[in-house]
């Protein structure tokens, strides 16, 4: 039931947020007692993307994803370790990790690391021995110690992501294996009802298991306060709260007391053994960074299936329209949340991540980061650049450049873009004429 009650909660954030407690108030009163009692401890957070159209369920397209054969990174992988180009090794400490992380150009300062139980290797995961992601603009990777399984989830240019397992066994042979089973989170309205990544916090138990109605989904529109439930986080953020580092009652109710308790952690020595990790921390730049590119990622392939469907059923775009409009206005991070203080990272994250971009001549680059009000310097998401933007149908990413060429322009004098001003405006167009080969002639004249 309590499952039943989180899954009509998702429903409901296509309302307009003021409608969204009422509702669901409304619909547990036909709930037996019991369960109504429980789910009104649902936390309902005010910035609810009520925003976004509701999309329909992903049942009729899951027979074909199912049967497509994937491309990306990881069907990349596999056909350099078959020509000889590429070699997964393994070692006593991490087994494939780190040659997987190498092999696939995934940054060890990404490094993030989750107690909570939410994961098929979740009876190993706990505050002492959590799990660790590591990401580029492409793959995720998880590691447990002690796991017989590393996960991944690779962006398919064509149905979304991807999952994957990985044995930690050693073999002659070591190979990816596609594996479905966590579909029926990873495609749900947690997703946008497309194949995509899943961002949450929950409040954590002693354990490391999770209090089910806390649980919130994070993008770069969530306040700090509400962000990392069930995460370390290491980094400097001056007098910002948050929910890392925080595991167990004792934990949150010296939370409530003092919300200064659990912040600007620099080194979890003391909380953990960070020699089972490649790297020691779980950097809040990464953080901020991971949460923005799987929002954006599953806005991506949203307008891809929207677009395929439209014009495979009647030839217009106009059906896609309202995702491609959602993409745009958080890819142009309208409604992000403020920094009140500087962020510092732990890592290496912030220096490797613009370094793996592209600038123009005078060094700019959407991968800039600002850390003072804001995440990026230039509020345009990078992920333009990705391979789910670039396989977008010609007719999408046709539209998509002209709104936001209005947009960047001018001529779309919407309220909700004016808070991206002149000198932002003319800074995003220059980087991307300067950085993007496939940009309409009309960008360039």
């Amino acid at each position: 039931m309590l499952s039943l009650v989180e899954d009509h909660y998702d429903t409901m954030k296509t309302i307009s947020p003021p409608l969204v407690k009422s509702h669901l108030i409304a619909w547990m009163s036909s709930l037996p007692p019991l369960f109504a009692c429980a789910a009104l401890t649902l936390n309902i957070p005010s910035s609810v993307a009520g925003d976004y159209p509701a999309y329909p369920a992903f049942d009729e397209e899951m027979r074909s994803y199912k049967a497509t054969e994937p491309t990306g990174a990881i069907a990349s992988l596999h056909q350099q370790m078959d020509s000889g180009g590429a070699r997964l090794t393994h070692d006593t400490t991490h087994g494939y990790l780190t040659s997987l992380l190498r092999e696939l150009n995934v940054p060890v300062s990404s490094q993030l690391l989750v107690a909570s139980k939410t994961s098929p290797n979740k009876a190993l995961i706990s505050p002492k021995n959590p799990r660790a992601l590591y990401f580029n603009d492409q793959v995720s990777v998880a590691y447990v110690p002690s796991a017989e399984l590393i996960e991944v989830a690779a962006a398919d240019p064509r149905l979304g992501v991807v999952l994957y397992t990985l044995a930690q066994k050693p073999a002659e042979r070591p190979r990816l294996v596609r594996d479905d089973r966590c579909l029926e989170c990873h495609a749900s309205a947690k997703t946008l009802n497309v194949p995509g990544i899943l961002v949450r916090s929950f409040l954590t138990k002693d354990d490391g298991e999770v209090e089910l109605l806390s649980g919130l989904l994070v993008d770069h529109r969530t306040p700090l306060a509400d962000r990392w439930g069930g995460y370390y986080v290491t980094g400097q953020h001056g007098r910002q709260t948050h929910r890392g580092n925080l595991f167990g009652t004792q934990a949150i109710a010296r939370h409530e007391k003092d919300p200064s308790c659990n912040a600007n952690v620099t080194h979890l020595a003391p909380l953990l053994d960070v020699g089972k990790y490649p790297s020691a921390g779980s950097d809040i730049v990464a953080l901020l960074t991971h949460e923005h590119q799987a929002h954006a990622q599953n806005l991506l392939t949203r307008i891809h299936y929207d677009s395929q469907a439209a014009l495979r059923d009647g030839g217009s775009l106009r059906p896609a329209y309202p995702a491609i409009e959602a993409a745009l206005r958080y890819m142009l991070f309208v409604d992000e949340i403020p920094l009140t203080a500087p962020v510092q990272g732990t890592s290496d994250f912030a220096a490797e991540f613009l370094k793996s971009g592209l600038s123009d001549s005078r060094k700019r680059s959407l991968r800039q980061f600002n850390l003072k009000t804001r995440l990026f310097e230039h509020p345009c998401s990078y992920m333009i650049y990705s391979t789910s933007f670039e396989a977008l149908p010609q007719e999408a990413r046709r539209h998509f450049y002209r709104r936001l060429w209005d947009i960047l322009n001018g001529e779309d004098r919407s309220p909700e873009f004016a808070k991206l001003g002149a000198e932002s405006r003319s800074a995003i167009r220059e980087i991307l004429i300067a950085t993007k080969k496939n940009l309409p002639a009309y960008w360039r004249l």
